[in-house]
């Protein structure tokens, strides 16, 4: 099993910029492909950025690209999602996932390990 913890979380305003952090524990994080997501209240969860084992293969939806980048350091275990020119609509909580199976994958249920979130919440 794979222990995901998410922070850096936060309220910002519109233009500003945060780094989350996604920190693992329990099996080999490097053989994981990890992704993130977000959730606004009442609505489903999304796919914001994903990245394969090696880092070198990412895929992002229309919505972040080139606002956000998703990152790994596999000697610490961690991933990260920096967000850049942070809008109103990115206000959610923000989830990372980890799997060994399909990539860089955009699917929620292609994710196996979940963390609890963290709330990122941007201020016009």
């Amino acid at each position: 099993q794979v222990q995901l913890v998410e922070s850096g979380g936060g309220l910002v305003q519109a233009g500003d910029s945060l780094r989350l952090s996604c920190a693992a524990s329990g099996r080999a994080f490097s053989n994981y492909a990890v992704g993130w997501f977000r959730q606004a209240p009442g609505k489903e969860r999304k796919f914001v950025a994903a990245l394969n084992w090696s880092g070198r293969s990412a895929n992002y939806p229309d919505s972040v690209r080139g606002r956000f980048t998703i990152s790994r350091d596999n000697a610490k275990n961690t991933a990260y999602l920096q967000m850049n020119s942070l809008k109103p609509e990115d206000t959610a909580v923000y989830y990372c996932a980890a799997h060994r199976a399909f990539g860089a994958s955009s699917v929620v249920a292609s994710y196996d390990y979940w963390g609890q979130g963290t709330q990122v919440t941007v201020s016009s």
